[in-house]
């Protein structure tokens, strides 16, 4: 197998096609509210039941959606890769479970997940699948401390180290619905492209660091990728066209 250790990033564009909502608009709104007063710990800070309502929304939406077939293909991916002895680390900047329902298994959600809390008092993170409020209380040190357990602006995303290492030790790099202007997601490809090993891009048009990858797929991913994925399992090559 010529890729034994594929990288893969996703954003937002991937859930899109499932009807989650693009966090960044040409409003500056997400879901009708400014977002630094739900995505910034200022804002948190100002109207704590305000952002709890929020997510609480967010988080009951999340479950009348479903994964795509482009997810579905990410996981086959995974299993292909795998099976044959490789390594296989999906990197994503969106919040939703979308990744998990299609099938994937290693997983690293950088800017946090809809469906966890975080207390602020002992730093523990919790499974959550109900409403939260300003009364939520911890199960680990009993205090009532619990945010959303989202990686807002200014603050550091998890598992940098990790993602560091995944990156520089991977053979092939993909990039999936992403805007290429929000970093550090954005430098991922110029990791890689430094260090010459094989870039792509699946996005419906050129992201900001387009000049980065060595191959594009343009169009929705719920098309592309299967096709992609079925010519690397047959071919053990990357195809310059999708047909």
């Amino acid at each position: 197998m010529q890729f034994r250790n594929i990288a893969v990033l996703t954003g937002a564009g991937i859930s899109a096609e499932s009807g989650v909502p693009v966090f960044r608009s040409e409003d500056g709104l997400w879901e009708n509210h400014r977002v630094e007063d739900v995505a910034t710990y200022m804002g948190f800070e100002a109207n704590k039941t305000l952002v709890h309502d929020f997510y609480n929304n967010m988080r009951e939406s999340l479950k009348t959606k479903e994964p795509n077939p482009a997810h579905r293909a990410l996981a086959d991916l995974e299993q292909y890769v795998t099976a044959n002895g490789g390594n296989f680390t999906l990197i994503t900047q969106n919040i939703d479970d979308l990744h998990e329902r299609g099938g994937s298994k290693n997983i690293i959600h950088m800017h946090g997940e809809l469906n966890s809390l975080l207390c602020e008092r002992c730093g523990k993170r919790i499974e959550f699948h109900e409403r939260s409020t300003t009364q939520s209380v911890c199960p680990h040190c009993n205090s009532k401390a619990m945010r959303p357990d989202i990686v807002w602006f200014g603050e550091m995303p998890y598992q940098m180290d990790t993602i560091e290492s995944v990156l520089l030790n991977c053979d092939l790099f993909i990039s999936i619905g992403t805007s290429g202007v929000v970093y550090p997601a954005a430098g991922f490809v110029s990791i890689c492209h430094r260090m010459r090993k094989p870039t792509i891009e699946f996005n419906l048009e050129p992201s900001a660091v387009r000049s980065q990858f060595d191959k594009a797929f343009y169009g929705k991913a719920g098309t592309t990728l299967p096709a992609f994925v079925g010519y690397l399992k047959e071919h053990d090559a990357l195809p310059d066209t999708l047909n």
